[in-house]
């Protein structure tokens, strides 16, 4: 079964310097019917004006997971982590028993950014942060970015019971994705078209998918795509 969610229907606000759309409930925004995804519980679309940003704040038991679809993010902690996250790349905090941090746009143009939350297998865990480059042309299907499976080998670990996973396709192009029984996942393509399974989402729509074996996804623009997986 899949769901489709279009970015108009999504909640969020505009800051001025910061705007937000929500795909579950977050801040002021509350949907009942929207309040995670199995252990997803956040999928905010943010885009960041430029020389502004996140001041230091806190976070504790969760993975918090940055995919920049365009610009940059520079990160800074209280446990002396510094990075700037590109277009492509992507960033995971293990915010654990506490860790303050900021998010700033030091870039002259908007950075477009989605940031996933989801909830850990565990509480307590010593925080951590890390990032690492995944280039857009070079992925083959879906790649892996973050995951708390072992097998993963090259991904970013994060400590929960599921996977981020992208897309390149060009037009035309097909990508599939086997779920394991009893499994769901979100789905949004951060640019383009798509159809999967046969309901088309445009950029910045969300697709909740559940009791789905194969997904099948078949760019009808140049699209790229961000999948997590859950339990």
């Amino acid at each position: 079964m899949l769901e489709l969610r279009p970015f108009n229907t999504l909640g969020g606000a505009h800051h001025g310097w910061l705007d937000a759309h929500h795909h579950f409930s977050f801040a002021e925004y509350y949907d009942p019917q929207r309040m995670g995804w199995g252990n997803l519980r956040v999928w905010n679309d943010d885009i960041i004006a430029p020389g502004t940003g996140f001041p230091k704040h806190p976070h504790r038991d969760m993975e918090i997971i940055t995919y920049v679809r365009e610009g940059a993010i520079s990160h800074e902690d209280n446990l002396g982590n510094k990075g700037r996250t590109e277009a492509g790349d992507v960033q995971v905090m293990s915010a654990g028993t506490g860790i303050a941090h900021s998010e700033y746009n030091l870039e002259s143009t908007a950075t477009k950014i989605f940031q996933i939350w989801i909830l850990p297998n565990q509480a307590g865990d010593p925080p951590s942060w890390g990032a690492k480059p995944f280039p857009k042309g070079q992925r083959e299907g879906f790649v892996t970015l973050a995951s708390g499976k072992e097998e993963d080998h090259g991904s970013l670990r994060i400590r929960a019971d599921a996977r981020v996973m992208a897309a390149t396709l060009k037009t035309g192009e097909t990508a599939d994705y086997r779920l394991s029984e009893g499994r769901r996942a979100y789905l949004v393509p951060a640019s383009g078209a798509i159809e999967v399974n046969g309901v088309r989402a445009n950029a910045r729509d969300g697709v909740a998918i559940v009791d789905e074996q194969v997904l099948r996804v078949t760019a009808l623009q140049d699209s790229e795509i961000v999948l997590v997986e859950v339990a």
